[in-house]
């Protein structure tokens, strides 16, 4: 089959390789839609060191079902799916507990980073455990299923948050999972919900998917702005969607004295924290990963409408149009924001 093979760090190429095998408790998948993550970029270029060459990438897919192992009885040919991107052992004490998400053998689709390699969803077909696959309902379009596995993480961060009607969030981050997390915060109660970012384009799409206020993180009155919106208190949550030590200190700046910040966005491995503001202020400061079992309620969220993605699609790309998609990408094309490759095109 053909898929999409990192080679080396930077080189991308569109090969024939071994097609996957089905153990008696897989499903094959034809993929018909795989978006590209952001990691993804950051696997490209070695900067992760999750993503050791030689490689299948893509961990945000959907496709139809081709053939299932001998134990696999509740799935058929020709069903349409979307799966997980994070295989759990089901046996560790955090998979025991029903916390899936930091299963201590957890292996990620399209991941190598030295402990093990699992090839993705860049490719024609992909053999996944039958324990992370998901129907679709019947109107969803295999473009709109791949993007589950990201609203997921939205989603994921809100419940962790424990947002209460009539809350207000204030989501740090305008990007591809700042736009789910906002919408996921809307429908878990939130009445107001305040975008902040340096980009206008993605504030203005914040404020079309339902962001009742956009500040731009860059404008030295933005914590004053957020506090005159908020009656001088501070949000009740802040979701921070980037990583980095100047948007975090904007999050927690950005809420009340006893209120929550959640950290979604990982861009720097280490950052200077504000601890007495922390403190003093008794913020409950917490990080969040990946999804737990979340993938039913994100596609309900998304058959409803509750959550958008298509106006976050900006191009669909043939398999052989991605190697260079990933360098226009690597060099940061501001004009994308979700580019999705269709390996049966």
């Amino acid at each position: 089959m053909k898929a999409l093979l990192l080679t080396d760090y930077r080189q991308l190429a569109v090969t024939e390789v071994d097609e996957p095998e089905v153990g008696y408790d897989d499903v094959l998948i034809q993929v018909e839609a795989c978006g590209i993550c952001g990691s993804d970029i950051h696997g490209y270029d070695g900067s992760t060191g999750r993503r050791i060459p030689p490689l299948i990438m893509g961990h945000e897919a959907a496709g139809v079902v081709v053939s299932v192992g001998a134990n696999v009885d509740d799935l058929m040919p020709g069903d349409r799916v979307t799966f997980d991107s994070m295989v759990s052992c089901g046996r560790c004490d955090f998979c025991r507990a029903g916390q899936q998400n930091l299963c201590d053998n957890r292996r990620v689709l399209g991941v190598s980073c030295g402990e093990y390699r699992r090839h993705g969803a860049f490719a024609e077909r992909i053999s996944v455990p039958r324990r992370i696959v998901y129907p679709l309902p019947p109107e969803m379009p295999f473009e709109h299923a791949a993007l589950v596995e990201a609203v997921s993480v939205g989603v994921h961060a809100v419940n962790v948050s424990s947002i209460r009607l009539g809350d207000t969030a204030v989501i740090v981050g305008a990007g591809m999972i700042g736009l789910l997390t906002l919408q996921a915060a809307k429908a878990a109660g939130a009445t107001r919900v305040i975008a902040v970012d340096i980009n206008d384009k993605r504030l203005g799409v914040a404020k079309e998917l339902g962001a009742t206020d956009i500040i731009r993180g860059d404008d030295p009155k933005c914590i004053g702005k957020i506090k005159e919106l908020t009656g001088g208190r501070g949000a009740d949550v802040a979701l921070e969607c980037v990583g980095t030590t100047g948007t975090i200190r904007t999050a927690i700046d950005a809420v009340r004295k006893g209120g929550t910040v959640t950290l979604v966005g990982n861009v720097s491995p280490t950052i200077d924290l504000p601890l007495q503001s922390v403190v003093t202020r008794e913020l409950r400061l917490q990080g969040t990963c990946g999804c737990n079992g979340e993938y039913p309620q994100c596609l309900d969220l998304m058959r409803t409408g509750a959550i958008q993605v298509a106006p976050l699609i900006t191009a669909q790309i043939r398999l052989a149009e991605a190697p260079e998609w990933f360098e226009r990408l690597h060099a940061g094309d501001a004009e994308q924001m979700k580019v999705v490759v269709r390996p049966q095109r």
